[in-house]
């Protein structure tokens, strides 16, 4: 078996190239079209100043009149001002607009990815995706990319210009300029994958924090709250070493410009005021050329800005496109042949039921539920070779309207078996039926909103005792969802805070006991009224006085409704109209709890044990 706490392989997805970027940064083409024109507008005003600046030095020189000249360069130094401004302003809008456009695509493609993808990544880790991966986009489009577009506009009409005034001088500059564009060349690739690198790093430090943080008080109460800093503190050095390497690869590139613009205005100061003092060029060409120089070197700088961000963002994008090529849980539905439709009374049947989980499969994240694991602590490993057997060859039938229990030893295969219901997974083999029709034939939405299902660890989510309620039943009224907390038992939950409905239940229901959070679940499913009821050990974290009032409120919403119960006390089994005990995934005994007391050993020995396994 493979390790159970091994990362999950890589997917292999389209490269992340240029062209994908480009796609990403242009989703609002009008807006970046706006951008593009002002970045030339902005262009065409500054290569106009140094031809201005000429004039007017040579009129000084002749004594001739300048004031309109004056002016005219006032005008055009305010017009490059106003325009840089508003450039730059749509330049942040349209940054976060692509970093918004990215995260909805990731989070829709993320809620819909099939339950097995969760089964083999870390939480943390695509929370690290939405978050610091998307932001490297926005850095593209900030940090000189699109500006570079109008800076190509500046360069080009810089050193036709300078090439018209001296080519000579014009050569010095260009061999500095190769020389620049060698060095940050060959450096962009090794940031690439170290920006890629990096932001791994810092996904694995956002999936040891969300670990943390979701089990802080196993950790405080088992005293390994200083291995637990350690541990993520671990992480965070990773992330700020790969930080260093991408920080030192960035040095050399940054003082490119700078070092640049410096060689080359010393090397035109230079060899152009010794043609000054020869008389070859007059003082107002020198300042001229000298003007031009800055308006080259300046879009220069912004395209190897453009190039550290572009190779950091290129890094990032190929960890936001593994996501997005990643299939959703429907994807492939239209290819599946489900079986013909059957005449039946039945609500639920299993017919020669076989599930199991490619050893490829079976890799995890930080939160260490292996392979099976992740449909509950039941999944056995039958069989040999490189499969993971959950269910094999199981069948059996829950008549419409009836109650009918699972029970069996931990690992029997029962939360599969009801995850296999929801089509969370699909059968390996045989057919699972609903109402005679075979479910991989059925739409998931449809499907799904017939049948209620309450989780082993059902999870309540952050906000308020009403976004629990209301999370399966949108347009429930205030009166229904306080009458299924009643029915429940819950009841006084809502006279412990003035906010009743509105009172706030904390991170994954901290607020609430064990039991309530289990209640409210069940409330939760109860408010749907569903035709069919999973209930997954719904009464596990009940005591005695509570369970009697769930069984009691359960067999009152039972009426008319066929239920299929995952119970470990034998209370909760008893009055079952048909139990199915499971063991190592399959069927070892069906029927009553007096006919199999009689036949089933296994069964036996459970009742014998109140069940409490």
């Amino acid at each position: 078996m493979s390790n159970p706490f091994a990362r999950p392989k890589k997917t292999d997805g389209p490269r992340a190239t240029f062209g994908r970027l480009l796609s990403y940064l242009f989703e609002n083409k009008p807006a970046m079209v706006v951008i593009i024109v002002l970045s030339i507008l902005g262009a065409g005003a500054s290569l106009a100043q140094p031809l201005l600046v000429n004039q007017v030095v040579t009129a000084v020189q002749q004594g001739t009149g300048m004031s309109t000249l004056v002016w005219a360069l006032v005008v055009l130094v305010l017009v490059a001002g106003v325009l840089n401004g508003v450039q730059h302003f749509l330049l942040q809008r349209a940054g976060e607009g692509v970093v918004l456009s990215t995260r909805r695509k990731l989070i829709a493609r993320i809620l819909n990815l099939p339950i097995s993808e969760f089964d083999v990544r870390r939480t943390g880790d695509l929370v690290s995706r939405v978050g610091s991966d998307t932001t490297l986009l926005r850095a593209v489009l900030t940090q000189g990319l699109i500006e570079s577009i109008g800076g190509a506009l500046t360069f080009t009409g810089a050193v036709i210009a300078m090439a018209i005034i001296d080519p000579l001088l014009l050569v010095v500059v260009i061999v500095i300029v190769i020389v620049a564009v060698v060095v940050v060349g060959g450096l962009s690739r090794r940031i690439r994958v170290a920006s890629k690198a990096a932001q791994e790093k810092v996904g694995d430090l956002t999936a040891a924090v969300e670990r943390g943080i979701g089990a802080v008080r196993t950790i405080r109460a088992a005293g390994a709250t200083a291995r637990e800093v350690t541990e993520v503190d671990q992480h965070a050095t990773e992330a700020y070493q790969r930080g260093l390497v991408i920080a030192r690869m960035s040095a050399f590139v940054v003082p490119v410009a700078s070092i640049v613009m410096q060689v080359a205005f010393i090397a035109v100061l230079g060899i152009g005021g010794a043609q000054v003092a020869a008389g070859t060029i007059t003082i107002a060409t020198l300042i001229t050329f000298i003007l031009l120089l800055f308006m080259m070197i300046m879009p220069l700088g912004q395209a190897l800005g453009a190039v550290v961000a572009v190779a950091q963002a290129l890094g990032a994008l190929g960890r936001i496109e593994e996501v997005l090529h990643l299939p959703t849980e429907d994807q492939d539905d239209d290819a599946v042949r489900p079986a013909a439709a059957i005449a039946t009374d039945d609500a639920i049947t299993f017919e020669h039921v076989t599930f199991r989980y490619a050893a490829s499969s079976d890799a995890v994240g930080t939160d260490g539920a292996a392979g099976a694991g992740a449909v509950g602590a039941d999944a056995p490993t039958v069989g040999t070779g490189d499969d993971q057997v959950v269910l094999q060859d199981v069948s059996f039938s829950v008549p419409r309207g009836a109650r009918v229990a699972l029970v069996g030893p931990s690992g029997a295969g029962k939360s599969t078996t009801l995850a296999l219901i929801e089509r969370f997974y699909d059968p390996t083999d045989g057919v699972i039926r609903l109402g005679g029709l075979d479910v991989r034939g059925l739409d998931r939405g449809e499907l799904r909103a017939q049948i209620g299902y309450v989780e082993q660890d059902a999870p309540v989510l952050a906000g308020t005792i009403r976004a629990n309620l209301l999370l399966g039943s949108p347009d429930a009224s205030e009166s229904e969802c306080v009458r299924v907390l009643e029915a429940v038992n819950l009841g006084d939950v809502l006279h412990r805070d003035p906010r009743g409905l509105d009172a706030q239940v904390g991170e994954d229901g901290v607020m609430l006991s064990g039991g309530e959070r289990q209640r409210l679940a069940i409330a939760r499913a109860l408010l749907a009224a569903p035709p069919i009821l999973l209930l997954d050990e719904s009464t596990s974290s009940l005591d005695g006085v509570n369970e009697q009032k769930m069984r009691l409120a359960i067999d009152a919403v039972a009426e008319d409704r066929t239920l299929l119960v995952i119970a470990h006390r034998l209370s909760t089994v008893v009055d079952s109209d048909v139990i199915v005990v499971l063991e190592h995934g399959r069927v070892v005994g069906v029927g009553t709890h007096s006919e199999l007391v009689q036949s089933t050993p296994l069964y036996r020995d459970l009742a014998k044990h109140q069940l409490l396994v």
